[in-house]
């Protein structure tokens, strides 16, 4: 597939041949300081869903998230020796989840195509114990852009969610755009709801089965978005693009925007609350954990419209 906006097939070697962050080096301090402007009301939204065992959508093979703990009041006296009064002490945790547990960001080194991730690095740079050498997830830091969230549930006239396996075409994030005022521009996050999350939740409550299929972008939007210079591209469903996939083939969007141009994917974001609110842009901050090596990681993403 040729990128007809700028003349390419993809954006490896856009930025050298020897880059690892992809879409991220379109966040200018220039962009960032004019992305500023967006911000209109002041409203904070924090877009993560929780981290638990039970009550949010977790897919099987990746376990379930567990919070142990390390240490509590049964210890009391450890640390007398240190001069630790009667009466005060502390509590820790271990953490035991996956790196794409419920809301999180996806590395670069996610997802390969013909044995290669974004801008030519082999899928033989991850390791089963080191990891990534290249293109993980210590390799973003943390960013803040200006972010564009489209409320397609809205936009089709649905109730509550969009018809799970609904395919939303470029055409279709165009035409949100337009009827909620806001432009797509370089250097932008777009959020894309669907209302999976509350689908899911509302089934749960029921004790219904949510089943998998889920509405998302598929390949006609991802190549839209990315001729936009989007710098990443988030959604409430569980892989961003729709399911089934594309085409029947296997994460088609993934490969288009993390394989083809290093745009990042945000996953399982609770969108609901800015939508209600009609705040449809902002600044977005993302800060990942910074796991050396690590495909992915999980995000509370902060939206201040």
């Amino acid at each position: 597939m040729t990128d007809l906006a700028h003349g390419r097939a993809n954006n490896w070697g856009r930025w050298g041949d020897d880059d690892e962050r992809g879409a991220l080096n379109h966040l200018t301090p220039e962009i960032i300081k004019a992305a500023a402007a967006s911000i209109t009301t002041g409203q904070v939204f924090s877009l993560g869903i929780p981290i638990q065992g039970q009550g949010v959508p977790l897919m099987d093979y990746r376990g379930t998230p567990m919070r142990l703990t390390l240490q509590d009041g049964t210890d009391a006296g450890m640390y007398a020796p240190m001069g630790c009064a009667d009466g005060t002490g502390a509590h820790e945790d271990v953490l035991v989840m996956a790196s794409h547990t419920t809301s999180h960001m996806d590395a670069l080194v996610h997802v390969y195509s013909e044995f290669s991730h974004y801008n030519g690095v082999g899928h033989d740079e991850m390791k089963a114990l080191s990891g990534a050498g290249r293109l993980g997830i210590e390799k973003v830091g943390g960013f803040a852009a200006r972010a564009v969230l489209l409320d397609m549930v809205a936009h089709f006239g649905d109730a509550e969610f969009v018809e799970p396996g609904r395919m939303i075409m470029g055409d279709d994030l165009a035409a949100c755009a337009e009827r909620q005022g806001v432009e797509v521009r370089a250097g932008d996050v777009v959020l894309v709801r669907t209302g999976y999350l509350q689908m899911w939740w509302a089934a749960q409550a029921s004790g219904a089965d949510p089943g998998f299929a889920q509405a998302g972008i598929g390949s006609d939007a991802a190549n839209w978005l990315a001729a936009k210079d989007v710098v990443a591209v988030g959604s409430d469903n569980a892989a961003v693009e729709v399911i089934p996939f594309d085409e029947n083939d296997f994460l088609r969007v993934h490969r288009i925007l993390l394989v083809d141009h290093g745009i990042y994917m945000l996953e399982f974001l609770n969108l609901a609350e800015a939508a209600a609110a009609g705040v449809y842009e902002g600044i977005l901050a993302v800060g990942p954990l910074k796991v050396t090596g690590a495909t992915g990681s999980p995000i509370n993403p902060i939206f201040i419209g």
